[in-house]
């Protein structure tokens, strides 16, 4: 844990880490209560009462099912608009930590941080609200279904953009892998795209003891399996990364020992960067499926989904970051052209249509747990530091005049 003596600079950080413990309690209430994609309820409602608490001067709820965006107008007019984001859905799993804010919903947990997120927006949204150091308007996005849903893409169709026309956007994550006090960020490409594969095999089921009489569609699977890591090796260019995993398979009954099962699935993901790379994965992996299947008797048909695409900084506002970055935490802290993740993140959709910059924000370091473990818990002790970098973007991209 990050000890209590972090400093950073300017007058945001130090503003803000007075009522760091306000904001303790509140991101230890959101994780004791975690919530499902576009199942926000409570979370949302959350939101909504510290934004009013603080003041903000608009607050429009119901925006991509759950979402919530908070407006705060600075102290000089101007037309101009900067978007801050934040998801606040939880996961699936059962949390294993002991700590006193433990889930209290079993077979769910803030496992990646989003309770961190979205309370360092909210410490961001009091202290622009307090003292309105900017001149514009500050779009406060607090998006629903991050985990797989495209909660991001749903604020979109329900209008989040020509509703509030900001004119770039930055989100932050959590970073495990990085020391409290260091944030990252890079342009170009942070996180890669992600597409769903779903392989159908039908054979000809049978009596295992009679094999020449059936068409096993388990064999062709393990053949398919094998062969989709050739499309990585063989086929992309060894400077373009991508990444094929088979990581479910379904046939038969377990309690069937001699059952030759008539059909197999398998599920897997692919990552990439690169929309031209993503196109050829699918192409031979519906070739080589195919061409497998019918090499053994049977058919294959590849379902091939894109769930979300890459995220993509771009340079000049990945750079204003950075700089934002520098500000607060100095040179030596600011780590420029991190490496990309092969994870996938939807504020990928927000960057397609707007300029914008993902960051990242340390709480580890070396032994720290990682994201989607069930002992995970968000440090926070870096709350006012996130809050104070959400806020000095703003401060930073829409400055008053003199």
């Amino acid at each position: 844990m990050l000890a209590p003596q972090l400093k950073a600079n300017g007058s945001a950080f130090a503003r803000i880490r007075e009522f760091h413990p306000e904001l303790t309690a509140f991101r230890r209430d959101l994780h004791a209560h975690p919530e499902l994609g576009f199942e926000e309820i409570y979370t949302s409602g959350r939101v909504r009462q510290a934004l009013e608490i603080c003041g903000v001067d608009e607050i429009h709820t119901g925006i991509g099912k759950t979402g919530v965006v908070g407006l705060i107008r600075g102290k000089q007019k101007s037309n101009r608009m900067i978007g801050l984001r934040a998801d606040m859905d939880a996961l699936p799993m059962t949390e294993h930590g002991e700590v006193a804010w433990k889930s209290v919903k079993p077979g769910l947990m803030h496992g990646c941080g989003h309770d961190g997120h979205t309370t360092m927006l909210t410490g961001a949204a009091r202290y622009l609200a307090e003292t309105r150091n900017f001149a514009g308007t500050a779009v406060l996005i607090f998006q629903p279904g991050e985990e797989g849903f495209a909660g991001a893409q749903a604020m979109i169709d329900d209008g989040l953009f020509e509703r509030f026309p900001v004119e770039a956007a930055y989100a932050m994550h959590n970073a495990p892998a990085m020391r409290p006090g260091e944030i990252g960020v890079n342009p170009g490409a942070v996180m890669a795209s992600a597409d769903r594969i779903t392989i159908t095999i039908t054979g000809k089921g049978g009596h295992g003891a009679h094999a020449y009489l059936a068409v096993d569609p388990v064999l062709v699977a393990g053949h398919i399996i094998t062969a989709a890591q050739s499309i990585v090796s063989r086929n992309v260019k060894p400077v373009d990364a991508a990444v094929i995993s088979i990581c479910a398979m379904q046939a038969g009954d377990l309690h069937a020992m001699s059952v030759i099962p008539g059909e197999a699935t398998l599920v897997g993901t692919v990552r990439t960067f690169s929309p031209t790379v993503q196109d050829m994965i699918e192409q031979r992996l519906r070739e080589l499926c195919v061409g497998i299947a019918q090499s053994f008797g049977a058919t294959a048909v590849v379902k091939y989904e894109r769930i979300y695409p890459p995220t993509i900084n771009t340079e000049p506002e990945a750079r204003f970051a950075a700089n934002v970055a520098t500000s607060l935490v100095g040179e030596a802290n600011v780590m420029w052209d991190t490496p990309p993740s092969m994870g996938a993140e939807d504020f990928s959709f927000m960057l397609r249509v707007k300029p914008g910059a993902y960051l990242r924000l340390g709480q580890g370091g070396e032994g720290a747990c990682f994201l989607h473990n069930s002992k995970y818990d968000f440090n926070d002790e870096v709350l006012p530091l996130g809050s104070a970098l959400f806020a000095s973007l703003v401060e930073q991209a829409m400055p008053c005049s003199v």
